[in-house]
C-alpha cells in the first residue's frame, strides 16, 4: 500500500466517523457509541505507548540500568512499581489496607502540586493581574476585584443564628453574594458559548477540509 491510498484510506475514514460523531444530534445510536469505543480504544492504546516509551523506558534507563547504579538508584527505580502492586492490592479483602499506603502517598504528593501550582499559577498571577489592571485602569480593575471578591464571598457558608434559631447569613453578605453568583452565571455563560462555538468552527472547518480533500481542491 502506497502513501497516497493510505491517505485516501485515512481520508475516508475520517469522513465516515466524523459522521457517525454527528449522528449523535439524532440521538444515542450504535454508530455514535462505535466511533467513541474506536476514539476511546485508540486513546487507550496511545498512552499506554507513551506511557511506556515516554516514561517507563526512560525511567528504568536512569536509575536501575546505568552502569553506575548503586542501591539507592536501584531502590528509586523500584519505588513506583512497587506503589502500583501496593494500589493492586486494594482488590484484596485481606491486604487491601495495605494498597492505603500507596493511595496516601499518591494523594499527599498530588495535594501538594496542586497546591503548589494554584498558589504560584492562579492565585499569585491573578493578584498580579489584578493590581496591575487597577494601576492602568480604576474602573476595570474595581470590577474585577468586585467579581473576584464577591465570587468568593459567594462560596463561603458563614452564618449566625438569629434570635428564632434560623442560620442566616448578614444582609451585607447576601447582597454581595448574590452580586457573585451572578458574575459565576455570566462566566459559565460565556465558557459555553464559547465551547458551542469552537466546536462549530471545527466541525465546519473539518467538513471544508475533507470536502476539498475529496474534490481535489
Amino acid at each position: 500500500m502506497n502513501l497516497a491510498n493510505a491517505d485516501t484510506i485515512g481520508l475516508w475514514a475520517g469522513f465516515v466517523f466524523t459522521l457517525m460523531i454527528f449522528s449523535y444530534v439524532l440521538g444515542d445510536n450504535i454508530l455514535y457509541r462505535l466511533a467513541v469505543y474506536v476514539f476511546v480504544g485508540l486513546a487507550a492504546g496511545y498512552i499506554v505507548v507513551v506511557t511506556v516509551e515516554g516514561v517507563l523506558l526512560p525511567w528504568l534507563q536512569a536509575t536501575m540500568f546505568t552502569a553506575e547504579a548503586g542501591v539507592g538508584e536501584q531502590a528509586l527505580g523500584l519505588a513506583p512499581f512497587a506503589l502500583t502492586l501496593l494500589l493492586l492490592l486494594k482488590a484484596s479483602p485481606r491486604l487491601g489496607n495495605a494498597g492505603a499506603i500507596a493511595l496516601a502517598f499518591i494523594v499527599g504528593v498530588g495535594a501538594a502540586v496542586a497546591l503548589v501550582g494554584a498558589i504560584t499559577g492562579t492565585l499569585l498571577p491573578l493578584a498580579s493581574a489584578t493590581g496591575g489592571a487597577v494601576q492602568l485602569d480604576v474602573l476595570n480593575g474595581f470590577l474585577l476585584f468586585l467579581g473576584v471578591a464577591s465570587t468568593l464571598v459567594y462560596f463561603q457558608y458563614l452564618a449566625r443564628r438569629d434570635r428564632a434559631g434560623a442560620v442566616r447569613r448578614s444582609l451585607v453578605v447576601r447582597t454581595v453574594g448574590a452580586l457573585g453568583q451572578g458574575v459565576v452565571i455570566i462566566t459559565l455563560a460565556a465558557l459555553y458559548a464559547g465551547a458551542v462555538l469552537t466546536s462549530l468552527t471545527i466541525f465546519s472547518e473539518r467538513v471544508a477540509f475533507i470536502l476539498a480533500r475529496m474534490t481535489g481542491g
